[in-house]
This record gives structure tokens, C-alpha cells and sequence, in this order.
């Protein structure tokens, strides 16, 4: 497979990307944008930062590309739905950098409260004077913090240690993390807007947050309050700030993002009272090291057709939660496979229900896992995690998930078409015992295999002598059989795994022999 890194990385994360024996890795900087578009077909993945622009035009190029891994926290420059209508998985590094993005945070708040860089040009052109550089100390004011996420909680975290208050504002952070970070909850941002004495912003640029705070906002500070941005450009509407300044409303401002980056036309630049950086945020050696070996390692997972948890368009998960609920993603896979290899109907609906401790689970990962499966063995396109959702929903198939209390842990699928419910379930001992206890009414104990057959059969004396004779003439070696019967209609399901694929010839004769309802080879 081969990779195109476009961006730098540190040294550590090629090296790692290299070092896969069936990775053919290039390193292209400077590559130009025409050059790109007429080589990414070649390439199954590429790794950029935050200038390289993955947007409908690269996707249209992109005919082979599996996954785009971003080295860093946002995803500004990369277009989420034509990577997840295609199944492109999108990876990014939110954990890597977070600690040096906090430093830098806290240092841009201080170096702008005791006008550090301001004194250091006095300094420098040779002027020993102490006018208009006061500053402010940190202990006992408040700090308002918006966006409590891991950045958002490590600079509470730290910032307390100066003897801050610490109020913050997030609308989609649950009461506990307030708790955690003991942070007294705003309802809105205008009650942390009235309150704090240092403004940080932690929050991701989408269309609700770009243009947060602007000169309404500002007019809500308190006098003197000071400003700090180390998250993205544009959060913040700069040439309000930068009129907020000259008013006295705002006291300082510490900006480590520019909405025009990396061209530095912004009116904050020209003014004593700001200190800015050009996006510094995760430029340590650490955090460079951690980002490229981070990213490294999610491509290479996900080229290799495993799980990662920082799948951007895919629900989050934490490597735990993924070790736990493994066992239950390759399940509903199964599960959602049997019904095309079983059935002929068209999907109308699939009923996904959750009972036990699975229903606790990230049930949305697990609902992609059945609906992959379901999809996958009809479809030419690519069908995996990222876009089964999107797969079922542009073919006008309905999918509902209900959860239930229970001893038991049970994943259960029901798949209607044209009248019909086709029921197939299952359960995983441990984390990785998958066990099949249903299909399609017949009751089961089965250890899913590579390659399985399914007969169904009028529930008399002699079947199972007769499939396994032909069989045996075949050379087809069954490893494990099981029989259900059904006593409502007489009839009864034969299930076997099998050692090799059965030809197409082998299986016509099955289907010719007396009793013989239905015979279906089943890949997995």
C-alpha cells in the first residue's frame, strides 16, 4: 500500500510508517497542488497538517485513498462528507498535543498580563523604564474558560494552582467533567462573559462557534478583562478585539491563531497590548514526537483494517471502551452478513436491540458494525464504518436501536422485508468468544467460522447422512455441525463450518438432495 506524507511530521512518525514492510511510504513537503491531484490516485492514504486541502476537488483524484490522516487536533482543511460518503476514513492526533497546547496557553495569559514581550522591545532598544508596563496578578481572579474539553481541563487544572477561580461554559460537556475540574457551571456565555477576569477559548470552529465573540460579546466584559486564543482563527472576531483594545474594554490579549493564517495581515499585530504567536500551540519537540508517532500508528491501524478510536467520522471512543466492546464489533458484523447470504429480499428496516451490559456500550459504533455487515456482501463499493450509516440511509432503509436492562448480555438483529423478519442474534464471553444463538428462528450455540453452511430441511431420518456423504465425496472437510429443528413447520436448519470454500457445483448437488429446502455457503 502506499502513503504520501505531504506535511512535516517528526522523524519518529516516518520512520514507524516505513518500517511496515507492505507500506511503500513517499515524503513530499512541497509537493504542488497540480502535481498532487495528478498522483493521489496511486496512493491508499495520505498524512497532511493543516494546509493540505482535502475537499470534493482532491476526492474526485483520490480513487484509491482509504484513509487521510491528519497529524494534529482540528480538521479545518479536510471536507468530512466527501470522505464519509466514500468511506475514507479521517484520523487525527486530539490527544498528543493537548499538554503543550495548555502550556502555551497559560504562557501567552501571563506574557500579555506582566507585558512581557512589550518590556523585552523596551529592553532591547536600550530603555530601562517601568512606564505603562503594570501588571496584573493571577491569584484570586476568575478565570472563564470556554470549551471544558482536554485542553479546556488541563488549563483549569494548572491555572487553579494559581489560586484561580475557574467558571467555564460548554454546552455539551456533561455536569460531572464540570465537577471534576471543580469549575462552577455557566448556563450561557453571557454569565461567564459578566463574571470572568481572564477569557481562555477551547473550542473546536465550526458555523456555531466561528465569530464567538465579537463586539456584543465584548460589551458584556467586565473593564479590563483579559483575552486569551490558542484554539483557532476566527473565534474571535480580531478586528472587534482589536477595537475592544483601543476602548480600554479589553486589558491585553494573548493569540496564538489568526483567522487569515499563516498570512499575518490581522489589526491585532500592530497593537502593544496583544502577544501573538504564529500557531505555536503544539511546537515542542514532545508534542511533535507524540503527534507523528500517534498518527503513524492510526494509519497504519486503519490500513490494516482495524479499529482506531480516533476515527474523526466515526463515533469517539477511548482505546478502553474499544478493547471492551471489540468482541461485540466483529459480532454485529456477523450478525448483519448472514441475512444477503441467507436472503434475497430488499431491506426495509433494520431493528438493532441491545440488552445487558452491551446496551451500555458506544451502541452507535455497534449499529455501523451491523450495518456494514448487512451491506458489504451486495455492494461494490466500499462499505465500512464510516459510511454504512450513510449506505443505509441513501437506500431508504430505516434503522432503529432500543436498549434493555437485563442479566444477559444479547445483540439481536431484525431485518424486515416485504412482510418478512429475519431474527439472528448473538452474545461474546469474555471479550472475544463470539457465539451466534439464533437464526432466523432456529436456536443455536455457534462459533462463527471463515466459511459455514446453512441448510435448511424437512426434519426427517437422513439428512445429515446425506449432506455429509456428498460432502465427503467433494472432499469438503466439515468441522462442526449443529442441528435446530423447528416443530411448527416440520422443518429444521443444519449449520456447519467448513475447512475450504464449497464450489458452486458442490452446492447445486446439495440442493438437488431429497429433503433439501435451501442450501447457502456463508463467508466471513
Amino acid at each position: 500500500m502506499k502513503i504520501i506524507v505531504t506535511e512535516k511530521i517528526s522523524d519518529k512518525g516516518v520512520a514507524l510508517l516505513q518500517a511496515v514492510p507492505d507500506f511503500d511510504v513517499d515524503v513530499r513537503f512541497d509537493i504542488e497542488r497540480e502535481e498532487l491531484l495528478k498522483i493521489i490516485p496511486e496512493y491508499d492514504a495520505i498524512v497532511v497538517r493543516s494546509v493540505t486541502k482535502i475537499n470534493e476537488e482532491f476526492y474526485k483524484h483520490a480513487t484509491n485513498l482509504k484513509v487521510v490522516g491528519r497529524a494534529g487536533n482540528g480538521v479545518d482543511n479536510i471536507e468530512m462528507e466527501g470522505s464519509t460518503k466514500r468511506g475514507i476514513i479521517v484520523v487525527n492526533t486530539p490527544e498528543s498535543n493537548i499538554v503543550s497546547a495548555a502550556e502555551h496557553t497559560i504562557g501567552l495569559l501571563l506574557s500579555s498580563a506582566r507585558n512581557v514581550v512589550k518590556a523585552h522591545k523596551m529592553i532591547e532598544s536600550r530603555v530601562w523604564d517601568r512606564t505603562g508596563l503594570k501588571g496584573s496578578e493571577l491569584l484570586g481572579k476568575t478565570l472563564g474558560i470556554i470549551g471544558l474539553g482536554r485542553i479546556g481541563g488541563l488549563v483549569a487544572t494548572r491555572l487553579q494552582a494559581f489560586g484561580m477561580k475557574i467558571v467555564a461554559y460548554d454546552p455539551y460537556i456533561a455536569d460531572a467533567r464540570f465537577r471534576k475540574y471543580s469549575a462552577e457551571k455557566c448556563e450561557t456565555l453571557d454569565e461567564l462573559l459578566e463574571q470572568a477576569d481572564f477569557i481562555s477559548i477551547h473550542t473546536p470552529k465550526t458555523e456555531e462557534t466561528f465569530d464567538m465573540i465579537t463586539a456584543k460579546e465584548f460589551a458584556k466584559c467586565k473593564r479590563g478583562v483579559r483575552v486569551v486564543n490558542c484554539a483557532r482563527g476566527g473565534l474571535i472576531n480580531e478586528n472587534d478585539l482589536a477595537a475592544a483594545i483601543k476602548e480600554g474594554i479589553v486589558a491585553s490579549a494573548g493569540i496564538d491563531v489568526l483567522v487569515d493564517e499563516p498570512k499575518p495581515i490581522s489589526p491585532l499585530i500592530d497593537l502593544p497590548e496583544c502577544v501573538l504567536t504564529p500557531h505555536l500551540g503544539a511546537d515542542t519537540t514532545e508534542a511533535q514526537d507524540n503527534v507523528g508517532i500517534a498518527i503513524a500508528e492510526e494509519v497504519i491501524a486503519a490500513l490494516h483494517g482495524e479499529m482506531v478510536p480516533n476515527a474523526v467520522n466515526l463515533p469517539t471512543l477511548q482505546p478502553t471502551e474499544l478493547k471492551e466492546m471489540q468482541g461485540y464489533l466483529t459480532l454485529g458484523e456477523y450478525l448483519g452478513k448472514l441475512y444477503y447470504q441467507l436472503e434475497k429480499a430488499a431491506v426495509e428496516k433494520v431493528e438493532i436491540i441491545y440488552t445487558g451490559e452491551v446496551a451500555e456500550m458506544e451502541t452507535g459504533m455497534l449499529t455501523r458494525a451491523v450495518l456494514k455487515g448487512v451491506f458489504e456482501p451486495i455492494l461494490k463499493e466500499r462499505v465500512n464504518y464510516v459510511n454504512a450509516a450513510l449506505t443505509a440511509e441513501s437506500r431508504g432503509v430505516d434503522v432503529i436501536e432500543s436498549k434493555h436492562a437485563g442479566k444477559h448480555n444479547l445483540l439481536e438483529v431484525k431485518i424486515h422485508s416485504k412482510g418478512n423478519i429475519f431474527t439472528v442474534a448473538g452474545t461474546v464471553f469474555g471479550e472475544k468468544e463470539i457465539r451466534v444463538i439464533e437464526i432466523d428462528g432456529y436456536q443455536f450455540d455457534l462459533t462463527p467460522a471463515p466459511f459455514m453452511l446453512v441448510a435448511r430441511n424437512q426434519d426427517k431420518p437422513g439428512m445429515i447422512g446425506q449432506i455429509g456423504t456428498l460432502l465427503g465425496a467433494s472432499k469438503v472437510n466439515i468441522a462442526t455441525m449443529q442441528v435446530s429443528r423447528n416443530l411448527k413447520d416440520g422443518n429444521a436448519m443444519m449449520f456447519m463450518t467448513v475447512d475450504s470454500e464449497v464450489g458452486k457445483e458442490t452446492l447445486k448437488l446439495l440442493q438437488g438432495l431429497d429433503g433439501i429446502l435451501q442450501v447457502n455457503l456463508v463467508k466471513l
